[in-house]
């Protein structure tokens, strides 16, 4: 059996009595305390979590721009040094590979940040790709990333470092801020539908800045409350709403593809979607009726018919109710309509509801 790989927090989990799983080949923390409690911190103060496990490319040479340009939807000309870019890397027949963040540290150097489970798989096919004039690199060892998110993490940043963050808005970002003594890249931007922070820092002060937050009053936090948070702002997670099989447009993130910025992979195949309309797509569900829609759980229309399936469900803790992604036939998208989903023997009632099924 292969051993899990573990961030620098790992110990700090261990000693903080954690309950530790297997996530993508990584030990992690899916709750410290319980789920709802740090979901509820999260939304009503502070909460924060060890992203260190996400990849880290690096992409430099005269020709980076040209090159990510060829490889990712989004328009990179937009990226600047205080302005960062959610984007997609898509195969040739537009089904998403990875979904990633763009920054730029210096004129002619990005930084991807990747899911860490598709690290290796984005590493492989970006040097399969690569031109003369442009270097691909994974540093994801060289990086901690940690994530405060909710309502007062301004308040508590703000009276943490020496910058004026209060204008800072969602991918922008300031390199060499000071925090606890250590040079970091403080981002607005998240994973929960809340105001917040990524933090990226070398990774042997990783810990060194997580106790000083935890002093500062943030509430630690595990991959159960990220979940939940996130489904809840209808943030799609690659491997279930976003997949190779599964495009830009059909996950309703459409906003990261420019298809008038030139040529790149998966271009062909999405702008075919755009003109010919979509057969699928991805619409928020609410169980009417006791149950929860789990991933792969498929869905009827009223009419028995099979329309489609489940990519993401949860119980809400914010309104208590079940909740739903689901990937099914675009006819049956329309914001109150009555659908079925198959929990084990039956088909229990839902209704197709518009996202965010909760906003800040």
């Amino acid at each position: 059996m292969m051993e899990l790989k573990k961030t620098p927090l790992y110990d700090s989990y261990i000693e903080a009595g954690a309950k530790v799983i297997d996530f993508s080949g990584w030990a992690l923390p899916v709750q410290f305390s319980s789920i709802k409690e740090e979901h509820n911190a999260v939304r009503e103060h502070a909460g924060m979590f060890d992203v260190s496990h996400m990849g880290e490319i690096i992409v430099k040479g005269e020709k980076a721009s040209e090159y990510l340009q060829s490889v990712l939807t989004n328009d990179v000309t937009k990226v600047t040094q205080n302005k960062a870019q959610y984007s997609m890397l898509c195969n040739e027949q537009g089904g998403v590979i990875d979904d990633l963040v763009v920054y730029q540290l210096e004129a002619d150097k990005y930084l991807l940040v990747v899911n860490a489970g598709n690290t290796d798989i984005d590493y492989s096919w970006l040097k399969q790709h690569e031109i003369d004039g442009a270097e691909v690199m994974n540093v994801s060892h060289e990086y901690g990333q940690l994530a405060v998110q909710g309502p007062d993490s301004e308040k508590i940043m703000a009276s943490l470092v020496a910058e004026d963050i209060s204008g800072l808005k969602l991918f922008e970002y300031i390199q060499d801020v000071e925090l606890f003594g250590e040079k970091v890249i403080l981002s607005q931007s998240g994973y929960t539908g809340e105001h917040g922070y990524e933090i990226y820092c070398e990774a042997p002060v990783t810990e060194k800045i997580w106790d000083g937050l935890l002093a500062a009053g943030v509430t630690p936090c595990g991959l159960g409350a990220r979940d939940t948070l996130r489904l809840e702002a209808a943030l799609p997670l690659h491997g279930q709403d976003l997949s190779t099989d599964i495009s830009p447009y059909e996950a309703n993130m459409g906003f990261s593809v420019k298809l008038n910025k030139g040529d790149f992979i998966g271009r062909e195949a999405l702008a075919a979607q755009k003109e010919q309309g979509l057969s699928r797509k991805s619409a928020g569900l609410e169980m009417q009726e006791r149950g929860i829609a789990r991933t792969d759980y498929e869905v009827f229309n009223s009419n028995d018919e099979k329309i489609g399936y489940v990519t993401s469900g949860t119980q809400s803790p914010s309104t208590g109710r079940s909740i739903a992604l689901a990937l099914i036939e675009t006819s049956e998208t329309e914001p109150g309509n009555d659908v079925y989903v198959q929990i084990r023997k039956n088909k229990v009632p839902a209704k197709i509801v518009i996202t965010p099924f909760h906003k800040n």
